[in-house]
């Protein structure tokens, strides 16, 4: 069961074939058995998730129930759930039950999908490789001894090792598409404001956003139907129709443009993978497509823009974790300006406590012009070279991350090289823009993701294109060795 695809096992729930009771009961024990080789999940809702399964099979018992319902899945562990620990992968939230359901969490609850439990992620999602959560790295199933991206790692990892039909993740700067490119597996970031933030913890609050994490891109149109909707108690959330995802899934590609952007095809990208994405390319030229060689001119401003607003932002929302109100609070403070000061200093880790002082810096007086004020000119920049580009193609495509998944440690005493990891994510994340990576062939073994970018709003041509892709092969099929 656990192979089969979100339709396939919606369709097995609705004949009868298996109980969403059963199906739950199986995944829990690939979780007992797997989890401690790959440390995915941190929170395991076995009861929860066994009642759910059972009100979700009396639904269906009735001729109830839509695509998810009785449909087991995982939630990253920056969603708050209601009486259950919501830690953001860190000692500072280890102690937080949040009395409460974030939205995403609630629209798949009433969809009649099952929780699972939470997955692992980098604290406070700031990381590229699951390295910095307080509870350990999470393993890639593919090869343990490399990681799994971030910071959505728990949930790629979790979806690869198949512990789950899907999960729940963010993206901030390719937190759901490089963890989905290095563990083989399919993820949609959708447009800023497609889906709600209220009940997800903040990390940079103008380039958060949730999307979903699964085996195929058919999969993510199922998903993404039930996280994408407009809330108001996020005013960031935008009111607009929600399309039927999966009506456009077997559209022709015959005509459609598509752009290719020199820039991402640089000295830094390892050939191999190149040729992978290249060869995917090819197959979408054979299906009818056009491919055209465009121009990004200031996507190698990416990077440095994106690392002084996310951390200037985060610096600002992360404030709010001072030991007073909720989270970790030390041990016989002196004074209140001691309680602030230790409770920070224990709560935090290595990466967050640097993005907090960078972030605070970039907006001091003296800097904020020199810095933050310049990043988001160059923000504007980034968002017109896409503006520019989709007047000449319908879609743009390009490689996920310029290598596959690296060894721990290797990127460790290195923060640029690990920023870097996110060269060819990060200006979608600036710009507000839909993106996703879908497997496209392995490297020594290990996957490798191509990435397709969307105009606003237009997530149903990257499901389209990512779904004939994998109609015509085979790689999102693949999974890791090892699994029963």
């Amino acid at each position: 069961m656990h192979n089969m695809s979100i339709a396939e096992l919606g369709l097995g729930l609705r004949s009868k074939t298996f109980s969403s009771r059963e199906l739950t009961e199986h995944f829990l024990r690939r979780i007992a058995t797997l989890n401690p080789r790959y440390n995915a999940v941190i929170t395991v809702t076995e009861e929860s998730a066994l009642a759910g399964a059972e009100r979700s099979d009396e639904q269906l018992r009735n001729g109830a129930g839509g695509d998810l319902c009785g449909i087991p899945v995982l939630h990253k562990d920056i969603f708050c759930t209601r009486n259950v620990r919501t830690s953001c992968g860190s000692k500072m939230l280890d102690n937080f039950i949040p009395p409460y359901d974030a939205t995403v969490v609630e629209n798949f609850a009433d969809a009649g999908a099952v929780m699972l439990g939470k997955t692992n992620m980098d604290e406070f999602a700031m990381g590229s490789s699951n390295e910095t959560s307080f509870y350990g790295p999470v393993k890639n199933p593919w090869d343990i001894t490399r990681v799994p991206g971030g910071s959505s790692g728990g949930s790629a990892a979790a979806v690869a090792a198949r512990l789950g039909a899907a999960a729940t993740a963010t993206d901030t700067g390719g937190s759901i598409r490089q963890p989905a490119a290095l563990c083989g597996v399919s993820g949609l970031k959708p447009t800023y404001g497609r889906v709600s933030r209220w009940g997800m913890i903040a990390f940079a609050s103008s380039l958060d956003q949730a999307g979903p994490i699964a085996k195929s891109a058919e999969d993510c149109a199922i998903l993404l139907q039930c996280m994408a909707s407009y809330d108001p108690r996020d005013s960031t959330s935008v009111e607009r129709a929600v399309p039927d995802y999966r009506a456009t899934l077997n559209d022709s590609v015959a005509g459609l443009k598509i752009g290719i952007p020199k820039e991402y095809f640089s000295d830094g990208l390892d050939p191999s993978v190149e040729a992978a994405v290249m060869d995917s390319l090819a197959t979408l030229r054979e299906l009818g497509a056009e491919l055209v060689d465009i121009s990004l001119p200031n996507s190698h401003l990416s990077v440095p823009a994106y690392y002084v607003i996310a951390p200037a932002e985060a610096s600002a929302n992360l404030s709010r974790f001072d030991g007073v109100r909720y989270g970790h609070r030390c041990d016989n403070p002196v004074d209140l300006e001691d309680m602030y000061r230790r409770s920070r200093a224990e709560g935090f880790g290595e990466e967050v406590q640097r993005r907090i002082l960078i972030g605070s810096y970039c907006l001091s007086a003296g800097y904020y012009d020199a810095y933050y004020r310049k990043a988001q000119q160059v923000r504007q920049l980034i968002r017109q070279d896409f503006v520019n580009a989709f007047e000449q193609v319908d879609i743009i495509m390009g490689p996920t991350c310029p290598s596959p998944a690296f060894k721990f440690g290797a990127k460790g005493d290195d923060p640029v090289a690990m920023y870097l990891e996110d060269i060819y994510t990060i200006a979608t994340n600036l710009a507000g823009l839909p993106g996703m990576s879908v497997p496209c062939g392995l490297v020594d073994g290990n996957p490798a993701g191509i990435q397709l970018i969307g105009n606003y709003f237009d997530e149903a041509s990257l499901l389209n294109v990512a779904h004939r892709l994998q109609q015509a092969t085979d790689w999102h099929k693949l999974q890791p060795g090892g699994l029963d």
